[in-house]
């Protein structure tokens, strides 16, 4: 559940590539994060259609999140789903190269 947009103190809609603070709501046992833990996200998939350079909209089935370190490095080692590519332009690298796919 996101808690706040990072950016702007008044922000208050995250797009593909914004970072956020989320609240995780359900967590496997024994995973690195638990119920409860208050982390960092980046957006990678988002169910309202975005403008990009070229003129053409993208929009995703659902919205969806990486959770990232301080180094912004994911904490997990698998992502599930496609991922826009507007995040190899925000260098989140890793990020990309886990993705199954890149649309």
């Amino acid at each position: 559940m996101c808690i706040k947009v990072l950016g702007d103190s008044r922000r208050r809609y995250a797009r593909v590539g914004d970072l956020i603070v989320c609240s995780v709501k359900t967590a496997i046992p024994g995973g690195n994060v638990k119920k409860g833990d208050v982390v960092k996200a980046v957006v990678v998939r988002t169910a309202k259609e975005f403008r990009r350079n070229d003129g053409s909209y993208i929009r995703f089935d659902e919205n969806a999140a990486v959770l990232i370190n301080k180094d912004t490095e994911p904490i997990g080692t698998r992502i599930f789903g496609p991922v826009a590519r507007e995040l190899r332009e925000k260098n989140f690298m890793r990020i990309v190269s886990l993705a199954p796919e890149v649309l």
